[in-house]
């Protein structure tokens, strides 16, 4: 039925709809919404600053937080599963790189084009949605959906650890230099003594008098924007030495991820009452961010920090809110952006749906349902009203989404000694998403706060997240396998029924899939990253031939590991009753 699916999923969730506002007046939804919105500032903005890089400033920093809370604020009120967060994506930036380039080299409109790729966009993903294409998410399997995950998370640790070795190059540090030297290292600016082509054109084009410069008397920021050169034994490539910087940063970047790390399992603690351990453990992130503000405060070293747009203005000045579809293209590029379009339905609809079947695991125990048809529609319509405003685009985001999730899980409370937690469900609510991207649209406003926030902090935030987004995918607990001897291995349920071989087999596959993503991820072919993830599902076809079906059953079931094995269980018990009548 047209749009069958979509009519259903409102059905399923609208009387839910003010609950779902009342579950989330709670102290741990105050701590997830607090870390969330310090975990998704930082990649927001980096990414406009990426975006703005590579398209000259068409879109940038400002466009971006604009964008972003736009979009999550729709889609915290009015999706089908308000827990996924959005958030932008490394296939769409290498998208608008080659579009923009494509542009100035035929003289056609940037942003007149990308906004005509995104209304198609928008509008296959809404046929998409009429013709119920998200049933086929049943394909998704365990196999595809944790390949994915694990990447995206891989991604973010990697990253991390990337962004913290580049500050190397904007702090150098003076590499075995000698203590009785230091009276004497200087670093001063100098004119350049063969300036290129280039600096005599900035020179002449802004009419800088050289000769009447006091170079010896400049600034860094000055002496670099004059083009000028940095002579002296304490001079690294790009100017002077930076001490101490570099090393506190790595301080702070290892100090964030262990704090939280530990503050996270206070929760199973044997000290202080249940309430304050739990309030402890909710508020981990927020808490160790806070802390290491006030420690870089006090100990003043200038390490590098959150830069926010401080007005609400587009970032060109010849460019408004609103965006013509054709502007001064030919009539022609309408019709011709049907063909990008096509790509991006592909790349749009399998990142939100892959991070929209993790989100409704099964062991998560979700009791509100999902929306898969409503949450496509949903991004279909804010990537429409994006485009005609020249905003980013913005999709599921994989690993903000899992961390999101596990910010939320209630557990029971522990009354016996040593009883551990046992773990209920999720607090399903709107309220996290909702405040996390208002914040951030009003971020603009919070500039005097918000700078004093060193970027290291972050990074060992998004170290965190990916570290703690890995714990609970059956691919890394099946990788342990192969260092693990048969007498020490835990007791997992496909480990009784499936022979070992045969997990190393499906286990080799799996890791062959995930080296394959990552090698089109990080190569100039990631454009066609969301194909690659689609191939996984045929993949996982073949396997019918190379598994049985009990085996699959175990190996790549969506069934939480302790319900099947309680069932399983519970089997063998009735068994051994019945024997016994008899």
């Amino acid at each position: 039925r047209l749009f069958g699916g979509l009519v259903l999923d409102v059905k399923r969730k609208a009387p839910w709809f003010w609950s779902d506002f009342r579950d989330g007046l709670s102290l741990q939804c105050l701590a997830s919404f607090l870390f969330l919105y310090c975990a998704c500032m930082s990649p927001v903005i980096t990414f406009g600053g990426l975006l703005g890089e590579a398209t000259n400033g068409h879109i940038s920093a400002m466009e971006s937080l604009l964008g972003a809370s736009m979009t999550g604020v729709v889609y915290s009120l009015f999706a089908g599963q308000p827990l996924t967060i959005l958030g932008s994506t490394g296939p769409v930036l290498v998208f608008e790189k080659i579009l923009y380039k494509f542009c100035k080299e035929y003289t056609l409109s940037y942003l007149s084009l990308r906004a005509c790729i995104g209304l198609w966009t928008a509008f296959f993903c809404i046929v998409l949605v009429a013709t119920d294409a998200s049933c086929l998410v049943c394909y998704i399997t365990r196999f595809t959906e944790e390949a994915f995950a694990s990447l995206i998370c891989i991604i973010f640790i990697y990253e991390a650890l990337e962004k913290l070795s580049h500050l190397r190059e904007t702090y150098p540090v003076h590499m075995h230099s000698k203590l009785d030297f230091l009276t004497i290292y200087y670093c001063k600016c100098e004119a350049p003594t063969h300036p290129s082509n280039e600096t005599l054109r900035f020179w002449e084009s802004n009419k800088i008098n050289v000769s009447g410069i006091a170079w010896e008397n400049l600034t860094v920021t000055e002496c670099r924007y004059l083009h000028g050169e940095f002579q002296g034994p304490a001079c690294g490539r790009n100017g002077p030495y930076t001490p101490n910087v570099l090393f506190w940063c790595c301080i702070l970047f290892f100090s964030t991820f262990v704090l939280s790390s530990l503050l996270k399992k206070f929760k199973t603690s044997r000290y202080f009452p249940t309430r304050v351990r739990s309030t402890v453990s909710d508020f981990a992130v927020f808490l160790s961010i806070v802390v290491m503000v006030l420690i870089d405060f006090m100990v003043g070293i200038p390490s590098p920090k959150l830069h926010v747009p401080h007005m609400f203005k587009p970032t060109r000045d010849d460019r408004g809110w609103f965006i013509n579809p054709i502007g001064r293209n030919p009539w022609w590029t309408v019709l011709a952006a049907v063909i990008p379009a096509l790509l991006c339905t592909i790349l749009i609809f399998m990142d939100q749906q892959i991070t929209a079947v993790i989100v409704n695991r099964k062991e998560h125990r979700l009791k509100k349902g999902c929306g898969y048809h409503l949450d496509l529609f949903m991004v279909a319509v804010m990537l429409g009203v994006c485009s005609v405003m020249g905003l980013p685009w913005f999709v599921a985001a994989t690993v903000l989404s899992i961390t999101h999730v596990n910010s939320l899980k209630v557990e029971s409370e522990c009354s016996a000694p040593g009883e551990q937690p046992k773990f209920l469900g999720i607090r399903e609510q709107r309220v996290t998403g909702l405040m996390i991207f208002v914040l951030m649209g009003c971020s603009v406003f919070f500039t005097s706060v918000l700078k004093f926030i060193p970027m290291p902090v972050l990074y060992g935030v998004f170290l965190y997240m990916g570290v703690s987004s890995l714990r609970g995918i059956q691919f890394f607990d099946r990788l342990k396998l192969f260092w693990m001897p048969a007498k020490h291995q835990p007791d997992f349920i496909y480990l009784r029924h499936v022979p070992l071989r045969k997990v190393h087999f499906f286990t080799v596959i799996q890791l062959i899939c995930l080296v394959l993503l990552w090698a089109i991820k990080v190569s100039r072919a990631a454009i066609i990253f969301p194909m690659m993830v689609l191939a996984l599902v045929f993949v996982r076809k073949v396997m019918d031939f190379c598994f049985s079906k009990r085996e699959l059953s175990f190996l790549d079931d969506l069934m939480p590991e302790s319900k099947k094995k309680q069932q399983l269980d519970d089997a063998t018990n009735e068994g051994k009753e019945e024997e016994v009548k008899l």
